[in-house]
């Protein structure tokens, strides 16, 4: 496959972007996306020009740092697919592709396809931790979960914090993320300890770097884990009881 790129070039924060164009040719259809920029970058480095700064690690759609704009859809074009996972055969011969970071004041480019996820683990610090018991570890059925409950759960620890949901939003919201790390944990008994507190301190502390929730939907369109919206819903509950159980303890 022979393909036509338009990359976003950023020096770094404070510097000037914009698209440049490349031209990567001979890219096997079964070459991931991210394979196909390793080719692209070989030959940026041959050629002694900077390579092609994006963000990876895993490559296996578990760690979330390989998220990009891909002609203008989080991740691109194959719906419940991390950019790692996404291959070129979903392209074709001949196709021009853009490619650009992710698009959030809270999230500035730091340098090319690579942007500041930091506000997200502001967000993770902020729910603090939970209380358990420690010493011999405890029989694995002493605490009996519902099956409703573990599923639930584990479909929210599924987030992989890669922003996509943020990208796609047009407030650049960050209510997924944030409602699936909170109700991963509230869902579950070993949770509800910190329950409320947790709630709300990561809700207001996801309210100082991101825009509001509208209930465009996009978010869950992005998601290479097809999280749901309904977490959204479940957070907001815990918040609004959060903030009732305050008014009955000070009466503000």
């Amino acid at each position: 496959m022979d393909l036509s790129l338009k990359v976003w070039r950023q020096a770094g924060p404070d510097a000037v972007g914009g698209f440049k164009s490349y031209e990567a040719k001979g890219i096997s259809p079964e070459a991931s996306f991210l394979e196909m920029l390793d080719d692209v970058n070989e030959h940026l480095n041959e050629a002694g020009e900077d390579p092609i700064a994006f963000d990876h690690d895993c490559r296996e759609g578990i760690c979330g740092m390989c998220g990009v704009m891909i002609n203008g859809d989080p991740h691109g074009p194959q719906s419940g697919t991390a950019t790692c996972q996404l291959h070129m055969r979903k392209f074709n011969d001949g196709d021009s592709i853009t490619i650009e970071p992710w698009r959030a004041s809270s999230m500035p480019v730091i340098r090319d396809l690579i942007v500041d996820r930091s506000a997200f683990d502001r967000i993770i610090e902020a729910g603090g931790y939970i209380s358990i018991n420690t010493g011999a570890a405890p029989d694995a059925n002493i605490i009996a979960v519902p099956k409703e409950a573990a599923e639930a759960a584990m479909d929210a620890a599924s987030c992989i914090g890669c922003a996509a949901c943020v990208a796609a939003c047009p407030n650049s919201a960050a209510n997924l993320f944030t409602a699936a790390k909170i109700q991963h944990l509230n869902l579950l008994p070993q949770g509800q300890p910190e329950r409320f507190t947790r709630t709300v301190a990561m809700v207001e502390t996801m309210e100082e770097y991101f825009g509001s929730c509208t209930n465009h939907g996009e978010c869950e369109s992005a998601c290479p884990k097809n999280i749901s919206i309904d977490f959204i819903a479940w957070m907001n509950r815990d918040y609004v009881k959060a903030q009732f159980k305050t008014f009955q303890k000070t009466g503000q």
